[in-house]
């Protein structure tokens, strides 16, 4: 049964009349940090720090408000986080874009220290406990404890809210809205009789559930008629694996996060162990109860490693060939603008810029001439022109220090093995080769490059939907696994108990045999036919095909409040100054507002990494004084009624 609605202790006296009401769908991450801003901003705003200026903030979420669904403590405690301690924060600092105050908080590194020294009170599991006694900055913490971080900030943040402001808890899913545009909005739960009536709403609803789309149907079809598994797209915390069978070929279609889950859960989860063999060199200990996962996509590679050192010194002096000024002019096109042919140039070479201003800087003994020459000839060539090809080859000899895009972002195109035990050697080589080099301060080039990749994704969200391209190639060389994740890999490869297929990988169903097959473009010929298949990776974020009641009935139904615009891509369009939702008409709807991931204005993560001008933050806070400003004037024009 649904947990009862909770409101906070209230810390003014009761009025008697109905105060003006914000909800908030979605109480993880992105809901907890606008919390946080709206507690920034209201004494300013809304004049909340004086007694009678009330406000109820209603935060409507079946799971637990901070790790919301995704981070809740309820889930494996074998999961890890994909990013050091130290580069997690839920707080602004000075480099965040934003006209609310700095409310400075720590990171969950700071955090678990603070906890060690007494200097910040929490109640954690006995193992959590442990876990935050031994944690330093590089650190990869469990998602558990990162569960408690975010509910700790949760806390934090309604503890500042201003007096007069009172949060409910409302442990439910919110099916529908609806109400005119230019008055009160209801807002229907699951399991509730009457609405929640509010003069605003947000939805920061997160990664949500999606339909199958036709090929993933079909598989479905197939699987059923000759009983087989298909598990779709799909949180692997929250996926069936009991359905795979102890020693039997699982085909694996993806090889980022979602597949080394996957890996974790089949392996260390049903009791396999690791040792240290001779030489350092890891050795998997299996448990007899493991599957043999077959896993490629469409590089055919896992995601990058994430890198293992800090970076020294002053960071690359960007943005400086993709900032605020570009991202405008592109605006400003009458024609509009292509991702490839308009955006992805500018990209590259900012890209560039990065790695070779710190290449050049840091190692001058491993390129030809002055900084100050390649940086004036590098800034006058056109991107990805023959002319700054022909730059970076005279200044930069050794081809390994060149940065490569097209390379890194298809490793295997155009490599053929002649055998798929040739394609097992060779892919342990380049994990190998990726591990030592990600670990490897001589290459910090590499995260010069991780650096501007966080600045050009600090502006590409001014551009609405850029399709899904760009942010696949941002995960895979930005967000890959912590490196102990693919030493485990290499071990399973070892093993027997992965084998890759490689590149372009495809899945056909074979009736005649009642199977699946499984193949790659990297082993020409072979295949593997197995019972079950598995599609590691989460669902597209489309309203089109969401299984969230609530944003399906805004797209379906425009009739009330005039429904929910969303780009070819399917992201739910918003106004970028303020998120406001856009009807299907284009228009920004004056009460109804949505962040995260599911619009076209989608940050690269609700938590981020300190001192990099987050998106997220930067939205956050425009977001709350939007949603201020118009209860402050709310309450200018209408007196609150009894």
């Amino acid at each position: 049964m649904p947990a009862p609605s909770r409101p906070s202790p209230a810390r003014s006296p009761a009025r008697p009349s109905t105060p003006p009401a914000v909800v908030i769908v979605g109480a993880g991450p992105r809901g907890t940090g606008l919390v946080e801003r709206i507690a920034a901003n209201a004494p300013e705003i809304y004049g909340a720090s004086a007694a009678g200026a009330a406000l109820d903030l209603h935060l409507v979420d079946p799971y637990p408000p901070g790790g919301g669904r995704v981070w809740r403590h309820e889930q494996s405690p074998l999961l890890w986080m994909n990013s050091m301690a130290e580069d997690v924060t839920m707080f602004t600092d000075e480099t965040v874009e934003r006209e609310g105050p700095i409310r400075p908080g720590p990171s969950l590194a700071e955090w678990a220290r603070d906890l060690r020294g007494g200097r910040i009170a929490a109640r954690l599991p006995a193992e959590l406990a442990a876990e935050a006694a031994g944690l330093d900055g590089q650190s990869f913490p469990s998602r558990r404890l990162q569960s408690a971080y975010l509910g700790w900030v949760y806390e934090q943040s309604v503890a500042a809210l201003p007096p007069g402001i009172t949060v409910h808890e409302h442990r439910r899913r919110a099916l529908r809205i609806t109400g005119p545009r230019d008055g009160r909005q209801l807002v229907w739960l699951e399991g509730r009789a009457e609405p929640l009536a509010a003069d605003l709403v947000v939805l920061a609803l997160g990664h949500l559930d999606a339909e199958p789309d036709e090929e993933q149907r079909r598989l479905a079809r197939f699987a059923a008629e000759h009983g087989l598994v298909h598990l779709p797209p799909e949180f692997t915390a929250d996926s069936d694996l009991d359905r795979l069978r102890p020693g039997e070929p699982v085909l694996v279609r993806g090889f980022g996060l979602a597949f080394v889950d996957l890996m974790v859960l089949l392996t260390e989860g049903r009791g396999g162990r690791y040792e240290e063999g001779p030489g350092g060199t890891l050795v998997y200990r299996p448990s007899g109860r493991e599957p043999v996962l077959h896993v490629g996509s469409r590089r055919g590679v896992p995601y990058h490693s994430k890198i293992g050192y800090g970076w020294q010194g002053q960071p690359p002096p960007v943005p400086r060939f993709f900032g605020p000024a570009e991202v405008d002019e592109l605006l400003g096109r009458p024609g509009g603008y292509d991702f490839q042919r308009d955006v992805w140039p500018l990209v590259a070479k900012e890209l560039g810029f990065a790695h070779y201003h710190r290449l050049f800087t840091a190692h001058p003994g491993r390129t030809t001439g002055e900084w100050q020459a390649f940086e004036e000839k590098y800034a006058a060539a056109a991107p990805g022109s023959a002319e700054l090809a022909a730059l970076v080859s005279a200044a930069v000899p050794d081809p390994a220090d060149r940065l490569d895009l097209d390379a890194l972002d298809r490793p295997l195109a155009g490599l053929r093995f002649p055998t798929s035990d040739a394609l097992q050697d060779g892919l342990r080589r380049y994990i190998e080769a990726d591990l030592a080099r990600r670990h490897d301060p001589a290459h910090d080039p590499d995260l010069a490059v991780f650096l501007a990749l966080l600045s050009v994704y600090g502006q590409l969200f001014r551009l609405g939907d850029i399709g899904g391209w760009w942010h696949g190639f941002f995960s895979y060389l930005a967000s890959g696994p912590p490196g102990p994740r693919l030493r485990q890999l290499l071990a399973l490869s070892r093993a027997g108990l992965v084998r890759f297929l490689g590149a372009d990988m495809a899945v056909t169903a074979d009736p005649a045999r009642g199977v699946f097959q499984g193949s790659g473009a990297s082993v020409p010929g072979h295949a593997v036919e197995a019972r079950a298949l598995v599609e590691a990776r989460l669902p597209e974020p489309t309203v089109d095909r969401t299984r969230d009641p609530l944003l399906r009935a805004l797209y379906d139904d425009p009739s009330d409040g005039g429904g929910a615009l969303a780009t070819p891509a399917g992201l739910v369009a918003v106004d970028p100054a303020d998120s406001r939702l856009l009807d299907r008409t284009g228009r920004p709807h004056p009460r109804r507002f949505a962040i995260g991931p599911h619009t076209d204005a989608r940050a690269a993560g609700a938590f981020a990494r300190p001192r990099t001008n987050a998106p997220a933050f930067r939205q956050n806070d425009a977001t709350a004084r939007a949603l201020l400003s118009f209860l402050r004037d709310l309450s200018c024009r209408t007196p609150l009624s009894a």
